[in-house]
């Protein structure tokens, strides 16, 4: 009989097994698994060698059909919360016995990121390194997911059971850890729950970009309405494929295979399908920041070694750039409004009878390890250094993202961010896509008037910006306007205390702060409904390994080094075009250094004190030039503050405080100092007024502009 369930079961879910299967061969494992769907412990115990004793959720006994199958598997009819279960269950794994339970305790009903059940964590302490993850892939597109809305759901798709090796970086407390008995839970969950998130965030195979938009469209289906931009048009999954397929074909003939392909285009749908559809026939696109000007436009392109750029006559017209091609005369533009008339009956006979419909035989395959795009640094520092970015990093990061926070086809972004910028481009523009996650593209972020009225026409549940943005969009929203939000995203700059509050009162929304590096993708941590800390920037995403080095002179706080799946490949200097130069720290080859200076607190949160490069030497201390910042937030909430080094010839560091507080002295900067508990050394000796700071084009101030001035400032 169990014979004949399992191979009717691999018959119809076409069931693989992958992974470190041996570890499992050898017995004594505990197994912990995702519970995507009701028969997923069915899968399990039928599949994973050891005929496992699988500790059922009250779900799984709901159903007649799974009641029957699990007739043939060794199941223990317990809630996972429940005491009893602990002892029967570590029991089973010391007799030398596989086991299996779902921390979750229950079937996902997002799709997302879920809690972790106390007892799970006891278990898992108590059978100490014992501990193997699965991930159960493929059931929640099952007609056994209890997840429901615009998922798509077969009878039964291919179905993948992914054994895992435990990181050795993630220990469960043991069992004896010292501490109070609720402590020691608290420690064990959170361990177990990196654990699982890490098991998610593992991709399960190495794919291309242009793969992983195939694979979402055959998942989700052509006709499934997935982008929508500022022309109100909504486009297909089956639209989008067909432009991305056309366009990577028109595009690839005047540029070589490998090149790197300049893109300079807005926030559109047709912009995403120009990235993808290079992409696609093995072009590199590099992203350039039109908002950043002709001379960093140019050494961009010196880096990269661009020598075409796909751009709009329209679009040049409207940002001011109409002489772009006088500025760079050694660069070849190429047009979207051209393109049209180079498509043949050839091109068409080809797209619309071949490769829409058989898209991988269409498009040459693609190492992953490639690079799939370049993007660039502000240049606040020096020349605009190009970010070469493999498809394996780009779709690593979108894994951490999707395995701690919880998103899919039932939500809908709302994204205004820069295509040019991490932030906006993986997490806000590719990430939907590649999730079956509706996506609302628009212009600008500068339109603080329109967008709170296009988040409620649009029903959007998901906004993205950063701190400065974020609070415009609130200073001009109707109540009622972000009514269909679930989830607030800030990232790019320091989130501020009074924007919190602000949507915390006045939309009931807590907003997740992140943080992020184009080196290292939007986000290396994110504050999440399942570890939140107000004041931080959350957890590290799983994979993301750490050390941090002392600054000497500093009290507290350590340069941030990090290794991960998700960093870039290298850098692309202007004095040596075209050589990537990979990442490299004093931590040793393959680890980055952010240059900023955090914390990390015994439960993982990190602070951000500041960058090595924001802070001044003034009287023999070493000041942080965030803390002047935050001194003068406190003292004026309302309004925005920056501070910014100036060199003063025969004293040396001195600090500049702009402000749009026009009633701004050094006297309330020194009661709110005090306030604080901050040292009086951190607030400025000169304040600037103005009426509006000035920002990048992806929302952060401009301290470039800012140090000018200051450097221009006449005590």
């Amino acid at each position: 009989m169990r014979f004949l369930i399992q191979w009717l079961l691999r018959l119809v879910f076409r069931v693989n097994v992958t992974g470190d299967i041996a570890r499992l061969r050898g017995g004594g494992q505990l197994v912990v698994a995702n519970c995507d769907s009701t028969i997923d412990g069915v899968l399990l115990g039928l599949f994973l060698p050891g005929a496992p004793l699988v500790v059922t959720t009250p779900e799984m006994r709901e159903s007649p059909w799974v009641r029957f199958l699990s007739l043939c598997v060794h199941c223990l009819s317990l809630d996972p919360s429940h005491p009893f279960t602990v002892k029967t269950v570590v029991n089973h794994v010391k007799a030398g016995g596989i086991a299996v339970i779902f921390p979750q305790g229950r079937v996902t009903s997002t799709g997302g990121a879920m809690k972790i059940f106390d007892s799970a964590a006891v278990i898992a302490a108590r059978c100490g390194m014992q501990v193997t993850p699965v991930r159960v892939h493929g059931t929640l597109y099952s007609r056994f997911s209890r997840v429901s809305g615009q998922w798509p759901k077969f009878w039964f798709p291919r179905v993948t059971l992914a054994v895992q090796s435990l990181a050795p970086e993630m220990p469960i407390a043991a069992a004896e850890a010292k501490g109070s008995g609720k402590r020691r839970r608290q420690e064990r969950s959170v361990d177990l729950q990196r654990i699982v998130q890490y098991m998610m965030s593992v991709p399960l195979c190495q794919r291309d970009l242009f793969g992983a938009l195939v694979d979402a469209v055959s998942l989700h289906g052509r006709h499934i309405r997935i982008i929508e931009d500022a022309r109100r048009q909504p486009e297909t999954y089956g639209q989008l494929l067909k432009t991305t397929l056309a366009l990577g074909r028109l595009l690839s003939r005047p540029c070589a295979n490998g090149e790197t392909v300049g893109v300079l285009l807005p926030n559109l749908s047709t912009s995403l399908a120009v990235i993808l559809g290079l992409s696609a026939k093995g072009r590199v696109p590099a992203m350039l920041n039109y908002s950043a000007g002709t001379e960093a436009l140019r050494s961009a392109c010196v880096a990269a070694c661009v020598k075409t750029v796909v751009t709009s006559r329209l679009f040049l017209e409207r940002i001011k750039l109409e002489k772009l091609a006088e500025a760079l005369p050694e660069v070849r533009l190429l047009y979207l409004e051209d393109l049209r008339n180079t498509l043949t009956w050839l091109d068409k006979i080809w797209l619309m009878g071949f490769a829409l419909w058989l898209p991988r035989l269409a498009m040459p395959s693609v190492d992953p390890q490639r690079p799939a795009i370049v993007l660039f640094t502000s240049g606040s520092e020096d020349r605009p250094k190009g970010v070469v970015i493999s498809h394996a990093a780009l779709l690593a990061n979108m894994a951490q993202l999707q395995a701690v926070i919880d998103f899919g086809p039932n939500d809908k972004y709302f994204s205004s961010l820069p295509l040019y910028h991490s932030f906006g481009l993986i997490a806000c523009a590719l990430m939907p896509l590649m999730t079956g996650t509706r996506l609302f593209l628009y212009i600008s972020p500068l339109h603080f008037h329109s967008i709170p009225g296009l988040v409620y026409q649009s029903d959007a549940t998901y906004i993205f910006g950063t701190s400065t943005f974020l609070a415009h969009y609130a200073r001009n929203a109707h109540p009622y306007d972000f009514q269909s939000l679930r989830k607030v995203i800030c990232g790019g700059e320091k989130l501020g205390k009074e924007v919190a509050r602000l949507w915390r009162t006045r939309f009931g929304l807590r907003v997740f702060e992140g943080y992020g590096a184009t080196e290292c993708g939007p986000a290396m941590s994110l504050n999440t409904p399942l570890a939140f800390r107000e004041g931080s920037v959350g957890c590290l995403l799983p994979g993301v390994e750490h050390r941090l080095i002392p600054v000497p002179g500093l009290v507290s706080g350590s340069v941030l080094h990090v290794r991960s799946p998700n960093l870039m490949t290298g850098y692309l200097h202007y004095d040596y075009p075209g050589v990537i130069d990979p990442p490299k720290s004093e931590c040793g080859e393959g680890w980055y250094s952010t240059g900023d200076v955090v914390e990390i607190d015994e439960d993982g949160f990190m602070s951000i004190i500041g960058r090595t490069r924001r802070f001044a030497k003034i009287a023999g201390e070493m000041v942080s030039l965030d803390l002047m910042e935050r001194i003068a937030a406190h003292a004026s909430p309302d309004c925005e503050h920056a501070a910014t080094l100036r060199q003063v010839e025969g004293y040396g560091e001195s600090t500049v405080l702009f402000t749009t507080d026009a009633k701004l002295d050094r006297m309330m900067l020194v009661r709110a100092a005090r306030e604080m508990q901050a040292p009086e050394i951190a607030i400025s000796r000169h304040i600037v007024k103005l009426d509006q700071l000035p920002l990048t084009g992806n929302g952060k101030i401009d301290y470039v502009t800012l140090r000018l001035r200051a450097e221009n400032y006449s005590v």
